[in-house]
């Protein structure tokens, strides 16, 4: 699953690849949003991103759908 993060005053979003289910990672933003405290996700290659929840402008949830590639018709 992908999990893009705005960080206010950063021009770029963070994106990670999360084996974490998308109601875990909601869950886990609901929690440092209540908590005023940080916002903990691990990615699929066990590398922790830890960010202050203050400075997270926005979390969007996806499911990572496999791009095709080469000539498909899909």
């Amino acid at each position: 699953m992908e999990v893009k993060i705005g960080v206010l005053h950063t021009p770029r979003e963070l994106v990670l690849e999360s084996a974490q289910t998308p109601a875990e990672v909601e869950q886990a933003v609901t929690e440092a949003m209540a908590k005023d405290s940080v916002l903990s996700l691990t990615d699929e290659k066990g590398r922790k991103v830890i960010i202050p929840i203050s400075k997270v402008a926005y979390v969007e949830i996806a499911d990572a759908n496999p791009r095709p590639f080469g000539f498909t018709t899909r």
